[in-house]
């Protein structure tokens, strides 16, 4: 199916790009070496549940993995792959900070 061959080869990408061997992204993802060989292929689909691990794991959006939009840029990306790795409650801090710099950055402009 060409959507699979697509997801799969933006996911091969995503890991190529991490440097990632599959076996160590596989692990990171919580899916089997096997399987990512799969879905980097084409062969298989991938799980919600699995395309909810990639994202949380490499901070890249479902959006890009599923239809290859790009319009977060790649610094967007990595403060999202950040903030998922934060406890919870510290994410409410980091909202308020930013909250706070995009209030005075629009107060001196």
């Amino acid at each position: 199916m060409k959507n699979n061959l697509e997801i799969g080869s933006r996911i091969r990408n995503i890991r190529e790009n991490m440097k990632l061997s599959r076996s160590s992204f596989s692990e990171k993802i919580n899916i089997s070496e096997v399987f990512l060989s799969q879905v980097e292929r084409g062969e298989k689909s991938i799980s919600l549940n699995t395309l909810m691990n990639i994202c949380n794991t490499t901070g890249v959006t479902s959006d890009y993995i599923l239809f290859g939009n790009t319009e977060n840029s790649a610094t967007s990306n990595k403060i999202i792959k950040i903030l998922n790795q934060l406890p919870k409650e510290a994410n409410e801090i980091v909202y308020n900070l930013t909250n706070s710099l995009k209030d005075l950055y629009n107060h001196n402009n």
